[in-house]
């Protein structure tokens, strides 16, 4: 039975009306000043009514404000971290799939054993082991290259894990089924597993996707060559003084931009977000 408390109601709703405030105001003050123009940001406080420069703040940006701080035009970089968080999404989701797959319907000598040194890898973020992983892609000559910005992010063990506990929460009469209709592991995973896992890649593909486009350091360490600057790069070159000051309407509105593709991702795939991280049974 629930209880109706009233107290407890508001002071559930104060919680969640604050911690909406603090995750939105900054975006709030960052759209606001991306309408205003240099002078008024510079003079004082961040006003908190839209400005009378929306239109030109974003078309300057859109146009020549990247190339004032020797950088690529901001489409270019914005481009380069599209392409480069689909290809980490896709790769990510694909590979971890195919592994989890083999972990759990193959048999295999030290098939734990892989699982699990896969599993320790969580420990082991990119910052972690950024230099030897440099060494490696610098050796294999993919410095300024999109294999190098792309290939060594791919591999996933969270994603790994994560397929395989649904691979194992599958009935294995789907399997015996399988295999009296005469279906082999390629159709068992590619017309079974595959539509069962739906709403676990939709989740996965928010989060892989954000990754991916917010990378910074390793997109800094990989490339020197501003062909292929991600978007992250080019925001934190933007905050660099020019003749002492620094453009801070034109930052703001790369920054209102920069967070437009997320926003949306998570916009038209939340109803596959929420049911792949809150299902744990077909």
């Amino acid at each position: 039975m629930v209880e109706n408390r009233p107290i407890l109601n508001i002071l559930t709703h104060l919680f969640l009306i604050l911690g909406f405030v603090v995750v939105a105001l900054p975006v709030y003050v960052a759209v606001m000043a991306s309408t205003q123009d240099l002078p008024t940001l510079m003079s004082g406080p961040v006003p908190l009514w839209p400005g009378s420069h929306f239109i030109e703040n974003y078309t300057q940006l859109l146009t020549n404000v990247s190339a004032a701080n020797g950088l690529p035009n901001y489409s270019h970089m914005a481009m380069n971290s599209l392409i480069m968080a689909l290809v980490i999404t896709i790769g990510k989701i694909s590979i971890s799939i195919l592994s989890a797959y083999a972990i759990v319907y193959f048999r295999f000598p030290f098939r734990q054993l892989a699982f699990w040194v896969i599993f320790v890898t969580l420990m082991l973020p990119v910052e972690v082991r950024i230099m030897p992983t440099y060494k490696i892609v610098a050796d294999l000559g993919m410095l300024n290259s999109w294999a190098g910005l792309t290939i060594p992010l791919i591999a996933s063990a969270t994603a790994t894990f994560l397929f395989r506990q649904f691979f194992m929460t599958v009935p294995d009469e789907l399997l015996e089924a399988a295999r009296v209709d005469g279906a082999g592991p390629i159709k068992f995973f590619r017309d079974i597993l595959l539509p069962l896992s739906r709403t676990n890649i939709g989740a996965l593909c928010v989060i892989l996707f954000i990754y991916g486009w917010i990378q910074y350091l390793w997109p800094l360490l990989m490339t020197t060559d501003t062909g292929y600057y991600t978007l992250m790069m080019g925001m934190k070159r933007m905050v660099t003084a020019q003749d002492g000051i620094i453009p801070w309407n034109f930052v703001m509105a790369g920054s209102v931009l920069a967070m437009l593709p997320p926003i949306l991702i998570v916009i038209f795939m939340q109803r596959l977000f929420i049911r792949g991280l809150t299902e744990t049974e077909k």
